[in-house]
């Protein structure tokens, strides 16, 4: 039994050793150097400075131009986040706040901080789409590393993203999406040949509420301070904006009642409370 038990010993040793040994061998040199804090060049709401004007169909055309006539009449419009609702993508890389870009081998994570924490994971370990991944906000995103120089180091992380849900929208102009979530993005992450301080993530969009896939180049810079501090942010605290079925009211915050947001705003309907008698 002792030789039994030693043996054992002395392979599960070894083999925790070789896992120890594998898990040392991994090249962080090839992949570009993508630490620190990475901060946005321009607006953030700039889908229609850098993409040019939404190629909406005249179905979603119109429902953007709704967006536009609610906001000039001081309503949110079709802006999800107004209430809290993490912005998604891929409105999320529009870098409201700095965002912080961390590789491994087996996945990238973009972390970053605008109503609430938001991250994503994207997946660099040759995994294939799943069957019954649920749809998020953020989506389910698959990337690849490619050498294109071919000198064995990494130079664009391309990403492909999926299974998205709604409500999403471009941004704070509310350009709309198909309500059918059917929505692919397609990125190429990329540093600046001449500055590496300078990240590039090329933005593709394919939506049925499109006549053509609508692209824009966002453009962000690495700031110099090395010790960087991040921000924390928690929406519900300090937001005004609530949603009561198809109306947006906000909180008046000194006496926390419910306002109107516009002129002669009807209240919500209060059916399921039992009323004063008169």
């Amino acid at each position: 039994m002792r030789i039994a038990v030693s043996t054992c010993a002395v392979v599960l040793t070894t083999g925790l050793l070789t896992t120890w040994a594998n898990a040392q061998v991994v090249d962080f040199g090839k992949y570009p150097d993508l630490k620190g804090q990475w901060d946005r060049v321009g607006p953030p709401n700039n889908w229609r400075q850098l993409g040019g004007a939404p190629p909406l169909t005249p179905e979603y055309q119109k429902v953007y131009e709704a967006s536009q006539a609610d906001q000039r009449a001081g309503k949110p419009g079709n802006w999800p986040s107004t209430f809290c609702i993490p912005e998604g993508m891929p409105a999320l890389m529009n870098l409201y706040n700095p965002m912080e870009i961390v590789v491994t081998p087996e996945t990238t994570y973009i972390l970053m901080s605008h109503n609430n924490d938001v991250y994503r994971r994207i997946y660099t370990d040759g995994r294939d789409w799943p069957d019954d991944a649920e749809r998020t906000l953020a989506g389910y995103s698959i990337g690849k590393w490619i050498d294109e120089r071919g000198d064995g180091r990494y130079t664009t992380l391309e990403v492909e993203t999926r299974l998205l849900r709604g409500p999403r929208a471009y941004e704070a102009s509310g350009i709309p999406f198909h309500e059918d979530n059917r929505t692919i993005i397609k990125e190429r992450f990329y540093l600046d040949k001449a500055d590496p301080n300078t990240l590039y993530d090329e933005v593709t969009v394919i939506d049925h509420a499109m006549t053509r896939p609508y692209t824009k180049i966002q453009k962000a810079v690495r700031r110099k301070n090395p010790l960087p501090d991040w921000l924390l942010e928690t929406c519900p605290l300090d937001n005004v904006w609530i949603k009561i079925g198809s109306e947006a009211y906000v909180i008046n915050l000194t006496n926390g009642k419910l306002m109107p947001a516009y002129k002669d705003q009807p209240p919500p309907d209060l059916g399921y409370f039992e009323q004063p008698r008169k």
